[in-house]
């Protein structure tokens, strides 16, 4: 029987009818942080190199690092990342729904792009059966217009206290008739409790949707697994299509700042800038940032006066702000620009250099108004709507331009049009002048002349050298992926499970 009769029996559908809805594969993971989207953009990337018209999907991410689509929709980064590993341009339908933490409980939820309602609590959430006939039609439209969808599934597939509320995972899954790939991260140790432990835990059929598994991150010599492999595949009843290396070598887009846990700065020259970016408790949008691999993270005073100090973009701008102030940051980064340190802030950073951060209608905290750094003249005040956009913007000045995108809920006044950051539609944006940058524009770091010549400015106040930037060229990461992919997976299995 092929594999279309098995699904098309186990979900009671005909062979045509499964056919129609399209080709797809969906990799799941026994936990969160185990390698999803890596897996997710190595298959998308192998397989447009083998010239399929393939696309990414996820129905529900949770992330605060997000990106901004032609048509000002806004979804997850990883996706967008995907879309590019695709080579297609990344749209909303590939992860119709966003869910952006902005407190203890709460969260904005983003359906097909656009902000749906922000709830205070779980249970305020949409229920998914409001959710997954928007999932399914972003999906049914996406498998319209290509070859092969890799679809993400989104934390653990054995997480029992979420069941009810999966619409991301194999439930999904098992609506649309994919068959799904099981992901385990070894260097977390405890691989065969992972694996066999998500699958006894797993109901049919949706267990039975598990065709393979896959063990991510292994370090050292793999021939070491081999009887590893063995046990494995005994006790879970599946092949295991592959044992992956861990590859420190590929840099991707980060889904979100739990990858800064594991982050070690780069090695910097005793005569680099000293670059600290402030890790706010709502920090977004880390991806700005990828360009200075030998920043540091930071949530206390160094004791050493840094030569720029960058406070990022922030879901949840007066209750980072207020953090600031709580534990003394914002009294250091003052001392510091004292000191000659030159002080960016990005999106919801610029706001807090500017004199009171207000939020009338709660949009994001009951807080009300809080006073900002005072840096900066302009003062914010958050709306309900949300700004989401692609531009094309300029410094001044210079007539080449580059590619940004706006992700904010409040307006700052008055525009600071003496020295702006940047000209976008020929009108002011932000502010720039002795050290202190201001700007609602996010990936105007990720452009490597962009950064060059702003860093070369502190550069020049400080006397310091401009480190070397990181790693730029995306296309040759996602090629590396894929050769990473292609050389450790079971070819033939994989092609026998998972391809048409």
């Amino acid at each position: 029987m092929s594999k279309k009769s098995v699904l098309g029996s186990l979900f009671g559908r005909e062979e045509t009818e499964l056919a129609e809805r399209g080709r797809a594969l969906m990799v799941v993971g026994t936990a969160s942080h185990v390698g999803k989207s890596w897996m997710t953009t190595a298959i998308c990337r192998s397989l447009k190199r083998r010239g399929f018209n393939v696309a990414p999907f996820k129905g529900q991410n949770m992330s605060l690092n997000s990106f901004v689509c032609a048509d000002g929709g806004e979804i997850g980064r990883s996706q967008a990342a995907q879309a590019e590993a695709c080579g297609v341009e990344p749209t909303t339908d590939m992860n119709p729904v966003l869910l952006k933490p902005s407190g203890p409980a709460g969260c904005q939820v983003i359906v097909n792009g656009r902000v749906r309602r922000d709830v205070a609590n779980p249970e305020q959430q949409p229920a998914p059966g409001r959710l997954l006939p928007q999932i399914e039609s972003a999906y049914k439209r996406l498998s319209q217009q290509h070859d092969f969808i890799v679809m993400e599934g989104s934390g653990g597939i054995a997480e029992l206290n979420l069941a009810n509320r999966d619409v991301a995972n194999l439930p999904l899954a098992h609506r649309l008739g994919v068959p799904a790939l099981l992901v385990a991260d070894i260097e977390r140790g405890g691989v065969f409790a992972s694996i066999v432990g998500a699958l006894m835990l797993t109901e049919p059929p949706r267990r039975e949707l598990i065709q393979a598994v896959a063990v991510n991150r292994f370090r050292g010599d793999l021939t070491y697994f081999g009887e590893g492999r063995t046990l494995l595949e005994d006790r879970s009843k599946r092949p295991c299509i592959g044992v992956f290396p861990h590859d420190p070598s590929i840099h991707l887009d980060a889904e979100d700042s739990v990858s800064l846990d594991e982050r070690l700065p780069a090695p910097r020259r005793t005569d680099d800038l000293r670059i600290c970016v402030v890790r706010l408790p709502h920090i977004s949008n880390t991806t700005d940032f990828r360009l200075m691999p030998s920043a540091e993270y930071i949530t206390e005073a160094t004791p050493d006066v840094p030569d720029l100090i960058i406070i990022p973009g922030t879901k949840n701008t007066l209750e980072d702000l207020f953090w600031l102030k709580r534990i003394g940051l914002d009294r250091w980064i003052l001392d510091m620009r004292k000191e000659g340190t030159a002080i960016w802030g990005v999106c919801g950073g610029f706001q807090m250099l500017g004199r009171f951060v207000s939020d009338p209608s709660h949009v994001e905290s009951t807080r009300g108004r809080l006073a900002g750094l005072g840096i900066l003249p302009h003062q914010t005040e958050l709306l309900e709507k949300k700004t989401t956009r692609q531009v094309q913007a300029r410094l001044p000045g210079d007539e080449q331009t580059f590619e940004a995108y706006e992700i904010h809920m409040g307006e700052s006044t008055p525009a600071l049009v003496d020295a702006p950051f940047s000209l976008v539609d020929d009108r002011p944006e932000g502010f720039f002048q002795r050290g202190i940058l201001g700007t609602y524009l996010h990936g105007a770091f990720e452009d490597k002349r962009i950064l060059n010549a702003l860093l070369g400015e502190v550069a020049r106040w400080r006397s310091k050298r401009v480190p070397d930037a990181g790693p730029i060229d995306k296309e040759a990461d996602y090629d590396k992926l894929a050769d990473w992919f292609e050389r450790h997976v079971d070819q033939d299995k994989f092609e026998e499970l998972y391809l048409p």
